[in-house]
């Protein structure tokens, strides 16, 4: 999504980018503090921060039918998962309050996204909650999926499951706002349109992925819902804010609100 700002492909309007790159727990706290002026973040994690921050319509990882995955050694009954220390990238992320929804409240313990997969080969937790490329790869460590919460999603509500989003600071004003997502609209459709390029540049951070495999976990997330949310991108977003709010996530009402 951000190649053609990196490598200067595209008009910037006089914006300057500084990128900086972390995990996504991270990016959840720092937004908690309004450190950066844009940001990826959980969509979970929003309603958090929306006296500060705004969605950008664009930007955000949403697939239908496929998200997240529950792994452990041996095959589990559906029904028992909730009797298993379940090893979670973070309380914040998207993907631990879907898993909450699917299975109710459950033992859990945080540890970073990429470690996941070892802690559950090692026995060190009964199940694990991987994101990222974790659901491609988990096979290849001999464990078992357990449950898809992309299709739980999908099979509850009919709609895609958004995950990660984008969000800008408020204090940058509208005019700034709305001249910054254009700025970042133009950047992903660059990179949908020079896929090869892209690819190029998103192997850097691919951690061990081959070329197959990068292209295709970059297919299921960066997608024309990617490039719009759409009417129905949308509604996945209050749909699922609307859930959370039903079990008591929040202390306040959620407000979506997107940059026009």
């Amino acid at each position: 999504m951000f190649w053609a700002l990196a490598s200067d492909a595209i008009d910037t309007r006089g914006f300057e980018f500084e990128h900086v790159l972390k995990d996504i727990q991270t990016l959840n706290e720092w937004a908690l503090e309004g450190r950066l002026e844009v940001t990826a973040l959980s969509l979970h994690a929003y309603p958090f921060v929306q006296d500060h921050y705004v969605l950008l319509p664009h930007g955000a990882s949403m697939g239908s039918g496929y998200g997240p995955i529950v792994v452990a050694r041996e095959p589990v009954p559906l029904e028992q998962l909730g009797s298993l220390e379940i090893a979670v990238p973070g309380r914040m992320t998207t993907a631990f309050l879907v898993l909450r929804m699917a299975i109710g409240d459950f033992r859990y313990r945080v540890v970073p996204f990429d470690e996941i997969i070892g802690e559950v080969v090692a026995g060190r937790a009964d199940a694990g909650l991987l994101i990222h490329e974790g659901q491609l790869t988990y096979e290849s460590e001999g464990l078992a999926k357990l449950l898809d919460l992309g299709e739980w999603w999908l099979l509850e509500t009919g709609l895609p499951l958004p995950l990660g989003v984008n969000a800008a600071r408020r204090d940058l004003g509208d005019d700034v706002l709305r001249e910054l997502s254009a700025v970042l609209a133009d950047s992903i459709r660059a990179g949908l349109s020079h896929r090869q390029d892209a690819l190029r540049y998103a192997m850097q951070y691919g951690r061990g992925l081959d070329d197959r495999l990068t292209d295709r976990f970059i297919g299921m997330y960066v997608n024309e819902l990617t490039e719009d949310y759409g009417d129905e991108g949308r509604k996945a977003v209050r749909e699922l804010l609307e859930r959370a709010e039903a079990i008591g996530v929040y202390d306040q009402p959620v407000r979506v609100e997107f940059v026009d």
